[in-house]
């Protein structure tokens, strides 16, 4: 699978659905599909831009936390403190390379996954979400900061939860589930 791939996005709800649904956190960043092929690292936004160039220490991160072959979806976010900093990610796309290497080391990306989309030579396209997450938990099994998967849930009780205290992206060194979140919605 080669760049680009437009992601598939999340619906808008005012309230949480009940069903058969894998919920799961709505990220505050930059929506990016991480394309690698062994040392090639391509990083693509959900307007099917470049964002590689940007992130070199996400590059770094996906070289050594993805693997070798494949096509992650996710978001790249900036965590500061138990916070995520969405201005400092804005500032992150600069066309001065000197800058954008100050700013990957004076304000650090993370990346967060949350779908599998390709995984060695197998296409994942056609798979259905419930097999492709447990097929990111395996491939993903131990991954370390920056790199994080993101949580889900299959209780509606919890996602109402993350809908409801919604008042800013939240962040916790120990998980990358966010504190406060809204709910972004897969069907399983």
């Amino acid at each position: 699978m080669l760049p680009p791939v437009k992601p598939m996005l999340a619906k808008a709800a005012t309230t949480v659905p009940t069903g058969d649904f894998l919920y799961e956190p709505k990220w505050d960043g930059f929506r990016c599909i991480v394309f690698r092929d062994g040392d090639e690292v391509e990083l693509g936004s959900r307007n099917e831009r470049p964002l590689t160039r940007y992130f070199p220490e996400v590059v770094e991160a996906v070289k050594a936390h993805l693997p070798e072959r494949c096509v992650v979806d996710g978001e790249i976010v900036v965590p500061a403190g138990n916070r995520l900093h969405f201005e400092a990610l804005l500032q992150r796309i600069h066309p001065a390379e000197s800058r954008v290497r100050l700013l990957a080391e004076q304000t650090p990306a993370s990346f967060v996954a949350f779908d599998l989309l390709a995984l060695a030579d197998e296409s994942l396209l056609e798979t259905p979400f419930s097999e492709r997450r447990a097929r990111l938990e395996a491939a993903l099994d131990g991954v370390r900061p920056p790199v994080y998967l993101t949580g889900v849930t299959r209780d509606a009780a919890t996602a109402e939860r993350w809908f409801e205290t919604f008042e800013g992206p939240g962040w916790t060194a120990s998980s990358p589930r966010p504190r406060t979140c809204r709910t972004g919605l897969t069907s399983g």
